[in-house]
Formats: structure tokens, sequence, C-alpha cells
């Protein structure tokens, strides 16, 4: 520590850390000019003892006395003083203790000792001074050197000092160690990197905002989900990231719950509606907490975006509802099988006995007879007709041989014609039957599609009950490559648009007294068979049917006309 004496002198070592010499060395040469040491001697010299030689000097020492104790006391800073050429003239415990140099072993040293090897290869010292010199003061962060060699980095001042004269006097110097402060806040960046990395892999968004509604931080989940950049939203009300409804009601919220403390979103988990940037408005889950960081308040949402569990839930209902259908058409199955199996014994009786009565009157001579025997012969060839379709809809049902097999197309619709059209003349239904009349070959299986026709003939004949003008008309025409397509048209009442487009499925009706399977059997006869089948209203009125069927492949030796 500096050595003051009663006179004001302080000894002051010159020279090397071995000598030290008592030099003549006033307060007032002092390079310390500091307000309060004018101020003081200001004072001194305006009491009754002012002109006191004694009484000044005596101040001067109780004085020097109080700044050195000052000086001291920081010991968290290195506070020493530098002559014009960089000797160390000044030193406090503070600077002991941070550079661990006693003040004998420092005094009068150039203070470069305290600059790493580098920088006083590279003259950073002189530069330092120079630099102080030219502009009054210097404040940096840069490394220095204790005694034993290890380095702390440092937040160093530089400042020049001068007379009254305006002549250089030296330097001082004030050094503080920044080395766990530094250490403190990289170690709080890598916790905010870290923290921020950690909330920009959350699925759900996370917005922070004042309590005005402004927003504070937009995560990268945020950005994904609303479609703004985050420097889009930051500064803006969150306001904008809802629907007008609400984006009108929340400001108002905000400033009931800062007068009152009613809580309309914070701390409950509530499902809202939200906007994207595009203006498209979309169902979260959100969740809002409140916290309060050096006396502002400020308020956290998170955001979850439930587009796709809806679209899931959906789609699972979806499901659910088809497999009701499914259940109720496997019950249908198993239940037309088990009639198939019922019905088929009764229809072979009925068919053996027609025959029967047809063998009783072969031999008669009455011409009503005759008459009769002949439609005892359609009747059983019917009866068994009637056998072979329970047949083959059982064995469809069951997933056995359906009998695909290269069918004229001409025969097979003379033959479903035939049976479907029974009544329509005493109906009053006028057919028109378009049907190509060449033999096209098609690969199906007779029963079932001949089954497809007569429905779709019977549902024409039925939707024509109450029209004054009943045609139905039965055509044919080529689709695309290996297929032909089959029409059957009626002239009633139309179905509507949205009835049409479940019109095929399972339990779908427009009859009072319908089960609505017929035209859902028809769908998976056609699609067994690889086609398709719709129905399209009909310009003046009614509704055309449409099905394909394959055509057979060409045999050899085939050629075209």
């Amino acid at each position: 520590m500096r050595h003051v004496s009663s006179e004001g002198v302080v000894s002051l070592p010159l020279g090397g850390s071995d000598q030290c010499v008592e030099q003549g060395l006033h307060l007032d040469d002092l390079p310390l000019r500091s307000q309060s040491y004018r101020t003081a001697r200001m004072i001194a010299s305006q009491s009754p003892h002012g002109t006191d030689p004694q009484a000044v000097a005596r101040g001067d020492a109780m004085l020097a006395e109080e700044l050195g104790l000052l000086i001291d006391g920081a010991t968290t800073y290195a506070i020493y003083m530098l002559d014009p050429h960089g000797r160390v003239t000044i030193w406090n415990r503070g600077a002991e203790r941070i550079k661990g140099w006693a003040e004998a072993e420092i005094i009068g040293r150039d203070f470069a000792i305290f600059y790493p090897a580098d920088d006083i290869a590279a003259g950073k010292p002189a530069a330092d001074l120079a630099r102080a010199h030219c502009d009054g003061r210097i404040e940096e962060e840069s490394w220095r050197v204790r005694k034993d060699g290890s380095e702390f980095l440092a937040h160093v001042t530089i400042t020049a000092l001068h007379d009254d004269a305006g002549a250089l006097r030296g330097f001082g110097k004030v050094i503080r160690d920044i080395t766990h402060e530094k250490a403190a806040e990289a170690a709080i960046v890598r916790r905010e990197h870290h923290l921020r990395s950690i909330l920009n892999t959350v699925p759900d968004a996370m917005i922070v905002m004042n309590e005005n509604g402004i927003v504070a931080s937009f995560s990268a989940a945020a950005e994904l989900v609303f479609g703004y950049a985050a420097s889009e939203v930051i500064g803006q009300n969150v306001a904008m990231l809802m629907p007008q409804t609400e984006a009108r009601d929340h400001d108002a919220h905000l400033r009931k719950y800062r007068h009152t403390g009613e809580r309309h979103v914070i701390g409950n988990v509530r499902l809202e509606r939200a906007m994207r940037k595009g203006g498209e408005t979309f169902p979260i889950e959100l969740a809002v907490g409140e916290a309060s960081i050096a006396g502002e308040r400020i308020f956290t949402g998170f955001i979850r975006d439930l587009t796709n569990r809806h679209a899931t839930e959906r789609r699972v209902q979806e499901l659910q509802s088809e497999l009701v259908h499914v259940s109720r058409v496997s019950a249908m199955g198993t239940m037309a099988s088990t009639l198939a199996h019922e019905i088929n014994q009764p229809l072979t009786a009925i068919a053996n006995y027609l025959e029967a009565t047809r063998a009783m009157i072969e031999d008669s001579d009455d011409p009503l007879l005759g008459d009769i025997a002949e439609a005892l012969d359609l009747a059983a060839a019917q009866s068994l007709r009637a056998g072979t379709i329970v047949r083959r809809l059982r064995a469809f049902v069951d997933g056995g041989d359906t009998g695909f097999r290269d069918e004229r197309l001409d025969l097979l619709i003379e033959e479903a014609t035939s049976l479907g059209l029974l009544g329509a003349h005493e109906a009053g239904i006028a057919v028109v039957n378009t049907a190509s009349r060449s033999p096209v070959m098609v690969r199906v299986d007779r029963i079932q599609i001949q089954q497809v026709l007569v429905n779709l003939i019977r549902n024409a004949i039925h939707a024509m009950a109450a029209s004054r003008v009943r045609t139905l008309s039965i055509a044919t025409a080529p689709e695309r490559e290996g297929w032909i397509q089959i029409t059957v048209a009626d002239t009633g009442s139309g179905i509507d648009r949205d009835v049409r487009a479940r019109l095929f499925e399972a339990f779908a009706t427009t009859k009072e007294d319908g089960m609505g399977l017929g035209l859902s059997i028809c769908r998976t006869i056609v699609e067994a068979h690889g086609g398709r089948i719709w129905a399209e209203g009909v310009t003046n009125g009614g509704t055309a049917f449409h099905f394909t069927v394959p055509l057979a492949a060409p045999q050899e030796g085939d050629t075209d006309d």
C-alpha cells in the first residue's frame, strides 16, 4: 500500500522491486485530480485555519489517507496508476488480489508485464497508452496475465490524466476480472439456445405475448401451423391469427382480465378456431399460461392443430359405418344363402308337378288342352330358370364357381327381357330395344348378368308407374377397348343427384317397400366382372342405368368384317 506522511508526502518506490526511496511528492502533484479532492481543498482554504500551513498539511494527510482507504476498499477492482512511460506508480489491494503481485513487487515496473506474450509481441501495451492519450479514455475486454502465468478475461479502462495546464501526468487503470461473469453469460446463452432448440422441436405451436396481446416470440412449429414467418408476426397483435369473430373479442377479454382478474382462456384447455396466413380457418386445442418476469406479465400459448385428428375421426366414423353396412350385407348374404337352399326345393317340386301335368294331357285332341300344355311347358321352363338363378345366387354368396363363359350378348339380353318385361305391355309401357343384333360375344356369368338386367328392367317399370309417357329403352354401345356398355333407361320422374350418389349402397332405396339390396347386388355382380355401373339423369326426364361387361377374347381364325 502507498505510504502517506503527515506532511502529505507519498513514498513511491522508483526503479526495480529492490529499491525504494523517499520522494517529496505532495498530494497536489498526484495525477489523481478528482472532483472530491478539489472540493475538499477549497473547503479547507475557506476555514478559519485555512491559511495555517500545518492545518493544510494535516488536511492533506487526512484526505490522502481517506482516498487510500477508498481505493484499497475496492477489492473487486484492480486500480493502479502509471506514469507517462507506463510504469506502475500506485497499486491497490484489489490489484494484489486479482493479479497476484504485491505492491512492493510491482511499483516501478512496466505495465506490459500484465499482457499475454502475443500482445506484447504485437506492441499492444504501447498502442493502448497511445490510444488513451489520443482519445482521453479507452474501454475494452481483453486477456490479461497474473503473476502465476494464468490468464483471465478482464474489463479494462485506461484514462489519460492531465494536470491543470493540460500536460500528461500519467494513466489511471481500472481492471475487473470478468472471466466467471462471461462464463456465466455463456452458460445462460447455452441454456437459452438449448431451451430454444427444445421448444423448436415441440410439435405444438408456441406463442409468447405481452399483457396487451403483442407477440414477442413465435416458434418454428407455429410457423409451420400458421404459415407465417416469425418476423411477420412478432410485434403484431396475436388477434391476426384468429378468425374475425374471435379477434373482435380478444382485446376486450385481455382488458377485462387486467382489470378484474376474470379468466377467459388462461389456465384452461379449450377447443377454438384459428386462421392461417391464407385465410383458412382450422380447429385447434389451446392452452394459455401466465408468468411474471421482472414485473412484466407475459402469456404463453400452446396451440395444437386438430385438423388431422378431426380428419382421422371422420375416417374412423366412416369405417365404422362401412363396417355396419358390411355386417348387414353379410347377414343378408347368409340369409340369402339359406333362402336359396330352402326355395330351391319347392321350385324343383313345382317344375316336377308341371311336367307331370303336361304328361297327363299330352295325348289329348282338345285344342284348349293343347294351349294349356304349351303354357305348362313355359311355366316349367321358368321354374327351372328360377331354380338356376337361386343356385347361382347361392354360389355367388358362398364364393363358389360363378360360371364365367363366352356368351352371345343378343341372346343373353333377349332371355332377360322376356322375363323382366312380363306385364309391361299390360301396364302401357312401350319398349324400345336398340341392342346390337350382331353376334357379339361377352365373357360373363350369364345368369348373373341376366339378373342385373331383370332388376334394372323391373325398377324402370316401377319408376314409370305414375308417368304419362312410359317408354323403356334397352341399348348397347362400345365402351373402352375390350368392353361393351348396356343401358336401361326409363321416362319416369328421375332421381335426385344426391340420391344417385348413394344409390348403389346397401339398403339405399327410393321405394317405400324396398329393402335397398337390389342395386347393391347389381353393383357387386358387375364389379365382380371387372366392370362398373352408374346412373345418369335423362334430358327429357327419367333415369338411365349403364353398366359394362367384358368382351370375350377373340378366337383363333376370327377376323374383323
